[in-house]
């Protein structure tokens, strides 16, 4: 974590003296590196986590005006390994899309923050834990909360900073027996850059 807002840091210092006026165009396409921080509340008593872990992702936005904008967060499907008392037990894949509407505040000179709330849909596949004995719910719909800023070096392209929180849950199965929740509910921050175009 500590890394991950030192890099932060290091791009804002270097970026903000290089920016330019704010760029225009609908479409906005950043390319991320994310962490995902899971807060692994398991209500089952069975003492289950899983990892956290870092992975790429691909947000695309369309801004309706200046100052409102739709975004796309998208994945590939990411393979998490849950652990029962601190020892691996298995594994399961997650693919969370998630989609927000943003605020842009504008008028800012070489920054540009804006928060976004949305709606997370998470579809978990290729449950593989104590050798089947425990199963997973397959689909979790949530809330997420985001907040970011770009920062514009010239030619629309911009380095972006973001954090966000998502609601992410699923039943836990132990031999067909429902034994409550699992929570992911991660917190997720990422670094990256984009085009505006």
């Amino acid at each position: 974590m500590k890394k991950f807002l030192g890099l932060a840091a290091l791009a804002l210092a270097v970026a903000a003296p290089a920016a330019i006026a704010q760029d225009t165009g609908n479409w906005l396409v950043r390319a991320r590196a994310l962490r995902l921080d899971s807060a692994n509340k398991d209500s089952t008593g069975l003492g289950l986590t899983i990892d956290n872990k870092t992975f790429p992702e691909v947000d695309i936005s369309y801004f309706l005006s200046p100052n409102l904008a739709l975004e796309l967060i998208l994945t590939y499907p990411q393979k998490q390994k849950v652990f029962l008392n601190g020892g691996e037990i298995g594994s399961f894949k997650h693919l969370p899309p998630t989609l927000t509407a943003q605020y842009h505040f504008t008028g800012l000179p070489g920054f540009r923050p804006y928060v976004g709330a949305g709606v997370n849909y998470t579809n978990i596949s290729d449950v593989n834990i104590l050798n089947g004995a425990v199963g997973l719910k397959h689909n979790s719909y949530g809330l997420a909360a985001q907040v970011g800023a770009d920062i514009p070096v010239g030619s629309g392209w911009l380095i972006n900073v973001d954090v966000k929180k998502v609601q992410i849950k699923t039943n836990v199965y132990l031999n067909s027996v429902d034994r409550g929740e699992f929570k992911v509910d991660p917190v997720l921050f990422s670094i990256g850059f984009g085009k505006r175009f």
